[in-house]
């Protein structure tokens, strides 16, 4: 036999639509999180390429004095 008893009794507490939301905004909120971590690394950056980062890096450097 499931007790099921313990468990129904939190959803008296919280409102489980109110519960899901928050869920979801939380779990998309990391997501991007986590892909804007990524994309900013050069080696898995799929949008630009892995050789994108040091050319970019270059053109930014001040130029040399001569």
């Amino acid at each position: 036999m499931i007790l099921t008893q313990p468990f129904s009794r939190i959803w008296k507490i919280f409102d489980p639509r109110r519960v899901l939301v928050a869920q979801g905004i939380f779990l998309f909120s990391v997501a991007l999180l986590i892909h804007f971590v990524v994309l900013s690394s050069a080696k898995y950056n799929w949008i630009d390429g892995p050789y994108a980062a040091p050319a970019a890096m270059a053109e930014a450097l001040p130029p040399s004095r001569q």
